[in-house]
C-alpha cells in the first residue's frame, strides 16, 4: 500500500539523501535538471516547516520525497501557453524516489496521492513542471493524466508545465 506521510525536521537527512540520489540519477542520464544546487537543505527544511514536504511510502518503507504545495506558485503566473483553469490548484515539486523503488510506478502513486490531498482540500486541479530534456518524468506525468500546458521560467530556466483537472 502506498501512502503519504508529513516529513518532520527529524527527517531532513532522509529528504536530503533521496534528492542527492536523484540529482546524481539525473546527472548520470545527462540531464541538467537539478545540477545548480537546487533543491538544497534550505529549501527542503522550508518544505518541511511549512508541512508541505511529504515522504512517498511504499508498504511502510519510504520510497521517495516530494513537495505539495497549496500556496501557488509564482512562476506559474506567467506561461508561455496556457492552463486549464484559473481555478485553485496544488503544485508537485522535487518528486524523487530511492533506486531500490524506481521502475514500480510509484511516481503515479505519489500523483494520485496529491490529487487525493487536493479533493480533500476542494482543490480541482494539480500543477507540475520539469525540464525538457526529463523525458522519464514527462512520461510519467503524461501516464497520470497531466496535460501539457505550455513553458514557465523556473529556477534560472525553461520548464515544460502541466495539469491535471480533478
Amino acid at each position: 500500500m502506498n501512502t503519504l506521510r508529513h516529513a518532520t525536521s527529524r527527517d531532513l537527512p532522509d529528504a536530503l539523501a533521496i534528492i542527492d540520489q536523484a540529482k546524481s540519477f539525473l546527472r548520470a542520464q545527462g540531464i541538467d535538471q537539478w545540477q545548480d544546487g537546487y533543491p538544497d537543505e534550505a529549501i527542503l527544511r522550508a518544505d518541511i516547516e511549512a508541512q508541505r514536504g511529504y515522504f512517498l511510502m511504499a508498504d511502510g518503507e519510504i520510497a521517495g520525497y516530494l513537495c505539495i504545495d497549496f500556496g501557488g506558485e509564482p512562476a506559474y503566473d506567467h506561461i508561455d501557453g496556457a492552463w486549464l483553469s484559473d481555478a485553485p490548484y496544488g503544485v508537485v515539486h522535487r518528486l524523487a524516489l530511492l533506486p531500490a523503488f524506481r521502475g514500480r510506478a510509484l511516481s503515479d502513486a505519489a500523483f494520485d496521492l496529491a490529487a487525493a490531498l487536493c479533493r480533500a482540500r476542494g482543490v480541482r486541479s494539480l500543477r507540475a513542471d520539469t525540464d525538457g530534456c526529463n523525458l522519464r518524468m514527462q512520461r510519467a506525468l503524461a501516464r497520470s493524466g497531466f496535460v501539457r500546458c505550455g513553458t514557465i521560467f523556473f529556477q534560472g530556466g525553461d520548464k515544460l508545465a502541466f495539469e491535471k483537472p480533478l
